[in-house]
């Protein structure tokens, strides 16, 4: 998925999920099914605000089993129906530019579903700032955690 204007920025995952766009749409875009699946089991996953037009808010918090939060919020760019869905950490509400954050460093994720016979092609793409971003991200578990979570996703998207 790596392109020349993105090598060295880019971490991505591409799945073939067992199950229709529209219902991977819905896990992504309704807050009740988003928070069945978003973290890891052992963790709860809470969606205070997600506004799904570019320039509307998503406020989503983390918490682990030991107390930890990762208190998220980021800007949707674009969101086309079961299609594409495309956001960043790099502004609040109101294009204002963000506080760096804690947990991962600033980047613009995309997310792209193209329907294959009844299943879907799932392809995650987070875009870092600088390649040492990436690397950071990488390191604290991009390819582990989000391959859970793609299990969860289409785990769910299966009984809708």
């Amino acid at each position: 998925m790596t392109n020349r204007e993105t090598e060295g920025h880019e971490l991505s995952l591409e799945r073939l999920l067992n199950a229709p766009s529209a219902n991977i749409w819905r896990c992504w875009t309704e807050p009740r099914l988003l928070e069945k699946w978003f973290a890891p089991q052992s963790w709860t996953t809470e969606v205070k605000t997600l506004d799904l037009h570019p320039g509307g808010k998503s406020h989503i918090v983390m918490r682990g089993p030991n107390g930890e939060e990762s208190d998220g919020v980021a800007v949707f760019l674009e969101a086309v129906p079961e299609r594409r869905l495309v956001f960043t950490n790099a502004y609040k509400p109101g294009w204002i530019p963000a506080d760096k954050p804690a947990v991962v460093p600033f980047m613009t994720t995309i997310i792209e579903l193209f329907e294959e016979g009844g299943r879907t092609r799932y392809v995650v793409r987070a875009l870092h700032w600088t390649e040492e971003a990436r690397k950071q991200h990488e390191e604290k578990g991009f390819h582990e955690g989000w391959a859970m979570t793609t299990g969860q996703l289409e785990a769910l998207a299966r009984t809708l």
